[in-house]
């Protein structure tokens, strides 16, 4: 019983966890290679997934997560209980609502000093990865996100190095992105995985993924698609490269796991304040709503989460 409960949870996360999240890291992606066929992005994402996870089962004995769940052991006693948390975030994905699954997931496996650091990690994640993008922003909007310059950029012959130039970027943040949130996908299975194992769940998340992106996203895609410039390439390769520095040298300082979702809020709230204060002011007002509206949201999740943990710890 306790294995069919650990591979119905395993194939719940995948889904709700990758569909929710996928605005992080290929949100910009998709949404600036809309006349690109859908199946290609998805064999360019899936070669990364693949890569990434065969890598660190081969480099961490068996284990997939990279050490994220190694202050997370898996419970003696796996009821159906633990199945609320990914039911829950699986309605929120279908609502159209980004959370940070984090929250939703691992905090019903964790002790409460383990859910603490989670929360610190990723707050502090969020507040230096707005004021990151903020500064970085104000110092090159002017010069890259203007109407003036994204126009030049629709008549440069350079217009295809950015377009290569993002599919790099793409590649490096989905990679870390990856690192990040295999913890939060595999946590219903064993923390050392069989061969066996590790090809049925690949096979799983492959399936999974042509889905998500033969629907473009779905609708959490909404949320970046209505920030500023996000179909350009070059501002998404920007976008990307800043998101993916940022979780190899913040999600990396050591093993506790941490709110993807969150630190991508921060950045696009941080980019989208920086771009309305020197090019259109008159907007202000509007990117504050935008940004509580969003920061809002992601609180949902932690609410919702914290919540369920407690309760299914009562309940057991």
């Amino acid at each position: 019983m306790e294995l069919l409960i650990g591979y119905v949870g395993f194939i719940i996360c995948a889904y709700s966890v990758i569909a929710n999240d996928v605005i992080q890291t290929l949100g910009t992606f998709i949404s600036s290679n809309l006349k690109v066929k859908w199946w290609w992005l998805w064999i360019f994402a899936i070669c990364i997934l693949s890569l990434t996870l065969i890598y660190g089962w081969c480099i961490n004995n068996g284990d997939v997560t990279y050490g994220r769940l190694d202050n997370i052991p898996y419970p003696k006693d796996l009821n159906w209980l633990y199945l609320l948390a990914p039911l829950a975030l699986l309605i929120i994905t279908r609502l159209g609502i980004p959370v940070s699954t984090t929250f939703m997931i691992l905090s019903v496996f964790s002790t409460s000093l383990i859910i603490e650091k989670m929360i610190l990690k990723s707050v502090y994640g969020y507040a230096i990865s707005f004021l990151f993008a903020l500064v970085v922003y104000v110092i090159i909007s002017k010069k890259i996100e203007s109407k003036f310059s994204l126009e030049a950029l629709e008549n440069k012959k350079n217009k295809h190095y950015w377009s290569v130039a993002q599919w790099f970027s793409t590649a490096f943040l989905w990679s870390q992105w990856l690192i990040q949130d295999f913890a939060n996908i595999f946590v219903f299975l064993p923390r050392r995985l069989s061969l066996e194992q590790l090809l049925m769940s690949l096979s799983c998340i492959l399936l999974i993924m042509a889905y998500i992106f033969r629907k473009r996203g779905g609708r959490i895609q909404k949320i970046v698609n209505q920030k500023s410039n996000t179909n350009n390439i070059r501002s998404a390769t920007i976008i990307d490269l800043i998101y993916g520095v940022f979780l190899f040298v913040f999600g990396n300082l050591n093993s506790i796991p941490m709110s993807t979702t969150w630190v991508f809020v921060g950045i696009l709230a941080g980019r989208e304040l920086g771009i309305t204060y020197l090019l259109n002011k008159s907007k202000i007002k509007y990117t504050y709503i935008i940004i509580a509206k969003d920061f809002g949201k992601v609180n949902i999740g932690l609410i919702i989460s914290v919540v369920m943990a407690f309760v299914i710890q009562y309940l057991k």
